[in-house]
């Protein structure tokens, strides 16, 4: 059930990225202002949902304040929340990277605030004195940045932000959000756990890091539709990972331990689940068949789990945010008006379709 959607998806996809030029990503390094780039002909772009896409009041140009740009003449500054360990924030760097190239920008800031909200402040705020016209953020924090949002209204500078979002008001504090529905992927998440386990049996959830909406959202998503379509499976833990992969083992060990019972595990990011699946290996168990797998992301290393049999579902949040950022501020410098929140569609990966997709995962 969670994967009639995609041939639809794929094939949008495939219009969009001809119509738009749009770029997928690689790999990249942190705290640099180069704009190599090097796309993958194989990654999928994302697709913004339509009609349901936009949702809240437009903004424009002249809403929110801000002078007219070309692009092509202008500073543009890059914030990233967390390390590069992670394959989704080096995909989305540089999916940032390739486009602002392509786009031919004059210049890309980038900054890496390493997981410390202070730093992607001081980031931010650094950017703007360098010159920076035009930011994207990807918050660390849904709260916390309003030191740095208020340094970018007071130099007139849009701020779009990217995969989470902010607590603060659109128009005024930032221009848009753009992102996944993180309650769909948890209800998508959850049917897929269901179609695992026949919707029988224990499961413990790998909560995400504290503190912003993406968390809050996917377990509500998986919670909520648990209950409602299997009320014979039990939440025995929800415990945090931090959406890292030792973190993820670390719990999961201590999981093995408290709750022997355990048969099925939410990780709410790849990373938290593989960690789970070197603790399940380690304790003797086998991962995707004595206690099954769901995980969102969409990472390579997770599509090639399901692959080999180790895992049994993934939901893909899409990070190639570069494409659709830079034509979100090109509608805004054209006069258009951005809906408050530009909702991507994500695919999902299961036995049936793993092995043909691994190659176009992150």
């Amino acid at each position: 059930m969670m994967i009639q959607r995609r041939s639809r998806t794929l094939a949008a996809a495939c219009v969009l990225a001809a119509t738009a030029m749009l770029a997928a990503a690689g790999c990249s390094k942190s705290e640099t202002n180069d704009t190599a780039a090097s796309a993958d002909p194989g990654q999928a772009a994302q697709e913004a949902k339509t009609p349901e896409s936009s949702s809240g009041s437009g903004c424009s140009l002249q809403t929110y304040g801000a002078p007219r740009l070309d692009l092509k003449n202008a500073i543009v500054g890059f914030s990233q929340s967390e390390k590069e360990a992670n394959p989704f924030r080096i995909a989305e760097t540089q999916s940032i990277k390739d486009e602002a190239a392509k786009v031919g920008v004059k210049k890309l800031l980038t900054t890496n605030a390493q997981s410390q909200l202070s730093k992607q402040i001081s980031d931010i705020q650094d950017m703007l004195s360098q010159g920076a016209q035009f930011l994207i953020v990807a918050p660390l924090n849904s709260d916390g940045l309003e030191p740095a949002l208020k340094a970018a209204a007071a130099k007139k500078v849009p701020v779009l932000t990217v995969d989470r979002k902010l607590n603060a008001t659109a128009c005024k504090d930032y221009v848009a959000f753009l992102g996944s529905d993180f309650v769909e992927q948890g209800k998508r998440a959850a049917d897929a756990m269901i179609e695992a386990t026949g919707g029988k049996g224990k499961v413990a959830i790998l909560l995400g890091a504290s503190g912003n909406n993406v968390t809050t959202d996917r377990t509500k998503g998986f919670v909520d539709q648990l209950a409602a379509e299997a009320p014979e499976m039990e939440i025995v833990a929800q415990q945090t990972g931090e959406f890292a992969r030792d973190k993820g083992q670390q719990v999961m060990e201590q999981l093995i331990q408290s709750k022997p019972g355990i048969t099925a595990v939410y990780a709410e990011n790849d990373e938290m689940g593989l960690g789970a699946v070197t603790a399940l290996k380690a304790a003797g168990k086998k991962p995707g068949k004595d206690v099954k797998i769901v995980s969102v992301d969409g990472t390579r290393n997770a599509v090639q789990a399901v692959v080999n049999g180790e895992y049994n579902a993934v939901i893909e949040s899409n990070p190639r945010f570069g494409p659709l950022a830079f034509q979100t501020a090109q509608k805004l410098y054209a006069g258009e008006e951005i809906p408050e929140n530009v909702i991507i569609s994500d695919r999902a990966y299961d036995e049936t379709n793993a092995k043909a997709s691994v190659g176009g995962a992150y």
